[in-house]
């Protein structure tokens, strides 16, 4: 698993972008997250799905709402990530209204997230294989938190943890 000091690793991630006043989309773009890493200070998030209720209710919108805080703490981007499709992603950015706030990436083959070692085989919920919930501050492409979940639980991986070490 990753962890604390490791280099974020090599991956194309998947983003859906909207055009302003049409509502129409762009992409998917490819994301290559060691270009899109480097010099920057990235709070990245992941998640089981798009639409599931913890992931809707609280994960999501805590960021959209803590973007301001977090940048002023240093943080240049939002990044969330999960194993779903590009187009799934872009739709769930609509409905939350992340607009340019939060970064919604697809990892659509779960590639990303089974190079970090933080899988989540939901296999017996009819989901397949997908993302752990956890956070993780990137400096420079590196990892200078990460905050897993035990399963079920919504306690470390929120948007107040992250301003918390991003203001450390």
């Amino acid at each position: 698993m990753i962890k604390v000091g490791d280099t974020l690793p090599p991956a194309t991630l998947m983003e859906f972008s909207e055009v302003e006043g049409n509502g129409c989309s762009i992409g998917p773009n490819a994301v290559d997250t060691t270009k899109a890493s480097a010099g920057k200070t990235i709070a990245l998030f992941a998640l089981p799905g798009a639409f599931t209720p913890t992931c809707s209710a609280k994960h999501v919108p805590g960021y959209v709402a803590s973007f301001s805080e977090l940048q002023a703490a240093g943080v240049d981007e939002i990044w969330c990530v999960s194993v779903n499709d590009a187009f799934v992603m872009g739709a769930w950015a609509r409905d939350q209204k992340t607009g340019t706030k939060v970064r919604m990436l697809a990892d659509g083959s779960a590639a990303f997230t089974q190079a970090t070692g933080l899988t989540l085989d939901l296999t017996s919920k009819g989901m397949g294989l997908r993302s752990n919930r956890y956070s993780m501050l990137i400096k420079d492409g590196k990892v200078a938190n990460l905050n897993v979940e035990a399963p079920g639980k919504f306690e470390v991986s929120d948007a107040a943890t992250m301003l918390v070490q991003a203001k450390a």
